[in-house]
Formats: C-alpha cells, sequence, structure tokens
C-alpha cells in the first residue's frame, strides 16, 4: 500500500504548480491554486503511470480533498 505522505509528493509533482504547495490529505482541492482541468488530466495520469490505476475526471468530480483522491487507489 502507497503511504499518502509519497501519494501527497507524487500529487503535487504531477500537478506541477507554478508556486511551491503544500498540501495534507485534509487539503481541499478547490484551495490549490491552478487546480483545473490540466491538473485533474495529470493526476489521472499519474494513476495510470505509477499507480497501475485508472481514474476518470468523473472520479475526480467526487473528492473534495486531496485524500478524498488518495482513497481512489483503493477503489
Amino acid at each position: 500500500m502507497v503511504a499518502v505522505d509519497r501519494f501527497i509528493e507524487n500529487f503535487l509533482d504531477a500537478c506541477d504548480f507554478e508556486e511551491p504547495v503544500e498540501a495534507t490529505a485534509d487539503t481541499e482541492l478547490q484551495s490549490l491554486p491552478q487546480w483545473d482541468s490540466l491538473a485533474k488530466l495529470a493526476v489521472i495520469v499519474l494513476f495510470d503511470t505509477e499507480y497501475g490505476k485508472a481514474i476518470t475526471g468523473e472520479d475526480l468530480k467526487t473528492a473534495v480533498t486531496v485524500g478524498d483522491v488518495f482513497r481512489l487507489l483503493g477503489d
């Protein structure tokens, strides 16, 4: 199982925000700068390439926090 801290590092790297961002599992996605369609696409690619799991934009629509995205690994 992937540790949440490592997942958050991968998540932030994948989103490639212009400014450094700190996040925890409780961080709301909408509070992240540039949480937009490109960031969501990057997370979908991250799941596929890093974790071998397919998720969709619909999966991300239900996520409110970074922790919710992390929990998609277990679904």
